[in-house]
């Protein structure tokens, strides 16, 4: 890339979703449909130019605003900007982070957040079963592995630059997850995936097979399939303490995705006598492929339609050229006492990756304006 100030101003969707498909990985919530499932807040596309005017980064801006002081907003950009970050920390963060901040701020935001997705740590599959297995162990961070310099850069960067860090060290933030979990897929296929796995994943899915678990694909716009999920996943909701999102938000998220790219959103059904026992949604943007809800039965548990479904989307990641497979949120906690280890133990069977990034930071631009809009959102819940 060639040396120069570079600019940042708003571009049109349609130029955004152009410069996304030409890269290996973006995440479906830097796209210009996802603002369709976000009503509530108002999006802009933004783009970096070099002097010459190509186009070299890009980013979905989703802008919150102040109740009764709507011309302010807080600025955020979901797992973006999509730079080649690498490149960006080597030539000076300042030059790229810049530019976008006083844009941003000239449109009225009274600060920015954003959550790059730039790895910072990785753990294998081994290293993080002997964490699990050793009692001294309590998250992550407490097993030894290399520190990404790039990762290390932007993060060094961030937080001499006046940006505060916003995730908790333990637990799910209101934002969107640091620690994820992933399973690399390049260069792979079915039968090397497979001997990736636990002995216990195997054996599951084999079982599901023999029982006569039948999994199904549809594109997501399909409104009985659907429902049937929403249903099943209403049901898990319950039986796991969590709110579950309504079927709009879920038929509203389907009908934006794919009238975008036909092959964004798939719906993943696995049922066993014509019973529905387990069913996902994935999504796919490039090379990089999401598990991005799942729900499944109390009854028939013994099927194993979960580990079923969860092979359906991973064969369908590797037909599709895909380099990753990833399994969205976990916590960083490795303590066998904390309720949310099951969720780590679970996807660890897959043979995959615990992944850390930057995370979300903030860059407060109007103190006063900013400090009002934490407690507001505070005070909400």
């Amino acid at each position: 890339m060639t040396q120069g100030d570079l600019t940042v101003a708003a571009i049109s969707a349609e130029e955004h979703l152009a410069f996304l498909q030409g890269q290996r990985s973006a995440s479906f919530l830097q796209t210009p449909a996802w603002p369709s499932v976000k009503p509530e807040w108002r999006a802009e596309s933004i783009g970096w130019r070099e002097p010459g005017g190509a186009l070299v980064g890009a980013g979905l801006v989703l802008h919150r605003p102040i109740p009764r002081l709507r011309r302010y907003t807080l600025a955020y950009l979901p797992e973006g900007p999509v730079l080649d970050w690498e490149e960006a920390s080597a030539t000076g963060l300042g030059r790229w982070l810049d530019p976008m901040t006083a844009h941003l701020k000239k449109g009225g935001a009274f600060g920015i957040r954003m959550g790059p997705r730039v790895e910072t740590r990785r753990w294998t599959a081994a290293q993080v079963k002997e964490g699990l297995a050793d009692p001294a162990v309590r998250t992550l961070r407490d097993v030894p592995t290399d520190v990404d310099p790039v990762g290390a850069r932007v993060t060094e960067h961030l937080a001499t630059h006046g940006w505060r860090d916003q995730h908790a060290p333990q637990g799910f933030g209101s934002g969107q997850p640091q620690y994820t979990f992933a399973v690399p897929l390049a260069g792979r296929d079915e039968e090397d995936v497979l001997r990736g796995m636990n002995q216990q994943w195997r054996r599951n899915i084999k079982k599901a097979d023999k029982s006569g678990v039948v999994v199904t694909t549809t594109d997501g716009l399909d409104g009985d399939s659907l429902a049937r999920f929403h249903a099943l996943y209403v049901e898990t909701a319950a039986r796991d303490h969590f709110t579950p999102r309504p079927l709009p938000y879920f038929r509203q998220m389907a009908q934006a995705m794919n009238t975008e790219s036909p092959d964004r959103l798939r719906l993943f059904l696995a049922t066993h006598d014509d019973d529905l026992v387990a069913a996902t949604i994935y999504a796919r943007v490039g090379a990089h492929t999401w598990y991005l809800y799942g729900a499944s039965s109390t009854a028939k548990r013994d099927v194993r339609g979960s580990n079923a479904v969860q092979w359906a989307m991973l064969r369908e990641a590797l037909s599709a050229g895909a380099d990753v497979y990833d399994m969205r949120g976990i916590t960083s906690t490795l303590d066998a006492d904390d309720s949310h280890v099951g969720l780590v133990q679970f996807k660890v069977g897959t043979g995959g990756e615990a992944v850390e990034t930057v995370g979300e930071w903030d860059l407060p631009l109007n103190l006063p304006l900013y400090k009002a809009f934490d407690l507001y959102m505070k005070r909400r819940g």
